[in-house]
Formats: structure tokens, C-alpha cells, sequence
């Protein structure tokens, strides 16, 4: 028998009809309310572990000047290419934990235990994901830290304020530290978000950790084979990493884009969040060339959760294709 979308509907609509049984009990359990089971996902790079870890999904209007090289209608259109409904953002937030045989490594932390409760539940999810999957805040031995924004270092502190990691060594990028830690720079900072974001920085680091970091250098290791890369433009100081063990790699690309339907499709598309948007396009299109070349898995802090896969070329951009979810490690 050929299925038509006629048969289909005509069994959807007869089935709605029907009477319920009343000759058998209920079996199906009452459903579970408002909540997701916890979310992380595992994988291998060589002799590594690595685990995302959900911090949560933040909803919001999409702004006229989202991307500020491109029209509203034209965002919007990219958006419902991408199956995702108009006028609306969503941004995933994908914290890792990387157990490295040695070391266990958190490479940023989310918007932070506070950000739960202001924002009911969908964002700062990252600490309690994180036990669920198995790790205990105490045991972790770094923290590595790409850039400044609140939603990468709030998870710093706990709710009360207090080092969420208390026995972890926290390294930031050098040139993020001396810029945001600057006071002739903050001066000089526009009003409205860039001043949040200075002085957010500095209530984590200063008032929070007492300054109790230590900067790294680009191109060295700053944990068991976690190399820091270079990936300016979005900040200052905004850092990438590559995790390699044995013959494996991924590359950890930060925010060098933003959500993909968006800004891997359209790598010229400038980000109303890149400090010098010029020089954030340079940089994601100089990584995703060598993403194409290497073949190289990538996984990005704002893609769709697992957040991990390959790119290839697409045009005059890119494409992501999800790595295959994988039940074993």
C-alpha cells in the first residue's frame, strides 16, 4: 500500500476521534515536569576525554543590529533556512571538561550559578550538568578561561560569590588580562555593554578570585596537550585551543563564530558582540580555511549541543556537519 500525506492526515484525524479505551488501566506515567534530563556528552580525542557540558540555551528578540553588516530580513531569512523560527534567537552555551589521564582541565565555565536563577532554569546549568556527569568542582585541577565576556568566566564563582573551582588553577590569555585589567582602557570604553563588561571582569577577577590567576601565552601548552591559539577579533585577547593527543585533534574554536546557521554560513557577517568585527571576520576565515584543509573536528562553544563536527567548504562560506552522535566512548 503507497502511504500518501492524504492517508496520513486521514489516519492522524480518525485516531483523534476515536473514543478512548476504557476497558484496560492507565499505564503511562504522569509526565515529568519543566525539565530536561542533565545534558553532556562524551568523546575521544586520542587518550583524552573530552565532555560537554549544557550550560543552558538564552532566548531572546532578535535585535535590529544583530549582524551589522546585514538587514533584519536577511538574518531572518538565514534563519528559517536553518528550520529556526523568525525574529527570535537562541544561543547554546557548551562548557568542557577535559580529562586528560593527568589533569582534569574546565576550559571556560558558563554564565554562572547566579544566571540560573535570574533566568529560571535555561541558562547556568553548567555546574549541575557537571556532577551529573560524574565530576566533582573540588577535583578540578585548571580552569583555562578564552576571553572575558560574562557568559565564559561567571561560572568562576558560585552563587555566594566563592571560587567555584577552589582548588583549580585559573588561566586566562595574557592579552585579555592586560587589556580588560587596564584602567586607561576602561576609561576609554563606550557606555552600555563594553563598561558591563569591564566591570564584570573585574568583579570576577578582583573581587571574586583577589586577582588569583595566571596569564598564559598564545602558542604554548596550557595543559596536557592544550595549546593556545591566537583567534583575535572578538576580543582582544579572545583564544582558541587545539587538543591533540597522539595522532587526534580537535580544535576548541571559542567564539570565532557565533550560531552557525548565521556566522559559519556567512562568515562575512559581522557580530554585534566582536570587539573589532573586521578583525573577527579575518580571524574565522583564516580557521575555518584550515578546518576545510585539516579536516579537523571543531568544537564550538555556541553551536547546537553537542556542539562538535567537521566544516566544509559551502560557497562563499561554510557548512557544519554535525559529528555523529556516538552511545560508546
Amino acid at each position: 500500500m503507497q502511504l500518501t500525506r492524504r492517508h496520513a492526515l486521514a489516519g492522524a484525524a480518525a485516531f483523534a476521534a476515536a473514543p478512548l479505551l476504557t476497558h484496560a488501566p492507565a499505564k503511562a506515567a504522569a509526565p515529568v515536569a519543566d525539565k530536561q534530563a542533565p545534558s553532556f556528552y562524551r568523546y575521544k580525542v586520542g587518550d583524552a576525554q573530552v565532555t560537554a557540558i549544557s550550560d543552558g540555551v538564552n532566548n531572546f528578540a532578535l535585535p535590529d543590529t544583530f549582524v551589522l553588516n546585514a538587514k533584519k530580513d536577511e538574518v531572518n531569512a538565514a534563519l528559517e533556512k536553518a528550520f529556526m523560527p523568525k525574529d527570535k534567537m537562541s544561543i547554546q552555551f557548551a562548557p568542557l571538561v577535559i580529562n586528560t589521564g593527568g589533569k582534569l582541565v574546565v576550559v571556560d565555565t558558563g554564565n554562572g550559578a547566579a544566571a540560573f536563577a535570574s533566568s529560571k532554569g535555561n541558562v547556568g546549568q553548567f555546574g549541575a550538568n557537571m556532577v551529573a556527569a560524574g565530576f566533582d568542582p573540588k577535583a578540578v585541577d585548571i580552569v583555562v578561561i578564552s576571553h572575558f565576556h560574562g557568559d565564559h568566566i561567571n561560572g568562576l564563582l558560585t552563587a555566594e560569590n566563592s571560587p567555584s573551582f577552589p582548588n583549580a588553577e585559573v588561566l586566562v590569555p595574557a592579552a585579555e588580562w592586560k587589556y580588560f585589567m587596564d584602567d586607561g582602557e576602561m576609561s576609554r570604553a563606550p557606555e552600555g555593554r563594553m563598561q558591563t563588561v569591564f566591570k564584570n571582569a573585574r568583579r570576577v577577577f578582583e573581587a571574586g578570585l583577589n586577582k588569583k590567576v595566571t596569564p598564559y601565552e598564545w602558542g604554548k601548552e596550557v595543559a596536557p596537550g592544550l595549546t593556545a591559539v591566537e583567534t583575535i577579533g572578538h576580543t582582544p585577547g579572545h583564544t582558541s585551543y587545539v587538543l591533540a593527543s597522539g595522532s587526534d585533534k580537535v580544535f576548541i574554536q571559542s567564539d570565532v563564530t557565533n550560531l552557525p546557521a548565521l556566522f559559519v554560513t556567512n562568515p562575512g557577517w559581522h557580530l554585534m558582540f566582536d570587539q573589532d568585527p573586521a578583525l573577527a571576520e579575518k580571524t574565522r576565515r583564516r580557521v575555518y580555511d584550515m578546518l576545510v584543509a585539516d579536516k579537523m573536528r571543531v568544537q564550538g562553544f555556541h553551536y547546537p549541543f553537542p556542539a562538535n563536527g567537521f566544516v566544509e567548504k559551502d560557497g562563499n562560506g561554510y557548512r557544519l556537519i554535525p559529528a555523529p552522535w556516538n552511545p560508546v566512548i
